[in-house]
């Protein structure tokens, strides 16, 4: 009975040992058997010596792998191991690109952005409900507040639902309504990309500048007063969690 406690208590400990002495005795295993040959008995009638291929050496190592991989693969979620796949890549040979994982925190929080702008929309039954992730993956991609640019289309066009009439696809009175876009995405991240100083024609405007900042030159006060504070107060609106800069 006290074994069996024991082992209970140390099982994964055991299995861990077990897993990395499995790899590091299988290599020089296989090495071997390709290395070898087999002699059949002569009471068969025959005498000559079988070797290993190299397709049968690269099932025995899948198989020897299998044997230990599947289960830790099992009890991983169990004992919060991570290093498993590393482990493998390690002793496999296997590159692992690290940098083309994202974390699920910065997805969800992606996400939690998206679906703030897509209700928010939908609440004025505007036409961007749904483009609530192309706002935030712009916003990420050119370093402005994610809710600068639909809070701008909500003072310019109530989202959308009053667009320029004269051009296409306009929701931001962008160009004093004289530009047309191909499509809401071109134009969110044709206005993006300028508010965020990276379109070289407007980059003198809007580079290196704050929400308040881009505001005043995207609409000055002295046209229309009080622009700034109406967009920053539609932006808290949004989501007043985040200050703004």
């Amino acid at each position: 009975m006290l074994f069996v406690l024991l082992y209970w208590e140390f099982r994964y400990v055991i299995y861990l040992i077990i897993y990395r002495s499995f790899l590091v005795w299988w290599p020089p295993v296989v090495q071997n058997l390709s290395q070898t040959s087999i002699e059949v008995p002569k009471r068969l009638g025959v005498r000559r010596n079988v070797n290993v291929s190299p397709m049968n050496k690269q099932k025995i190592k899948s198989y020897l792998q299998s044997m230990v991989a599947v289960p830790l693969f099992v009890m991983a979620p169990l004992t919060g191991f991570t290093s498993i796949p590393s482990l493998i890549a390690i002793n496999s040979g296997i590159t692992i690109d690290h940098s083309s994982v994202i974390t699920s925190q910065e997805d969800t929080d992606r996400q939690n952005k998206a679906d703030v702008l897509d209700a928010y929309f939908a609440s004025y039954d505007s036409p961007l409900e749904g483009y609530g992730m192309k706002f935030v993956t712009e916003a990420e991609k050119n370093d402005i507040d994610w809710r600068l640019l639909p809070a701008i289309a909500m003072r310019e066009s109530t989202g959308g639902k009053n667009a320029c009439k004269k051009v296409s696809n306009s929701v931001f009175g962008y160009g004093s309504c004289k530009l047309s876009f191909k499509s809401i995405d071109e134009s969110i991240e044709i206005v993006s990309a300028s508010l965020g100083g990276n379109n070289p024609n407007t980059a003198r405007h809007y580079a290196g500048k704050t929400t308040v900042q881009i505001l005043k030159k995207y609409n000055p006060d002295s046209i229309i007063p009080g622009y700034s504070k109406q967009v920053i107060k539609i932006m808290k609106s949004i989501d007043d969690t985040d200050d703004i800069a």
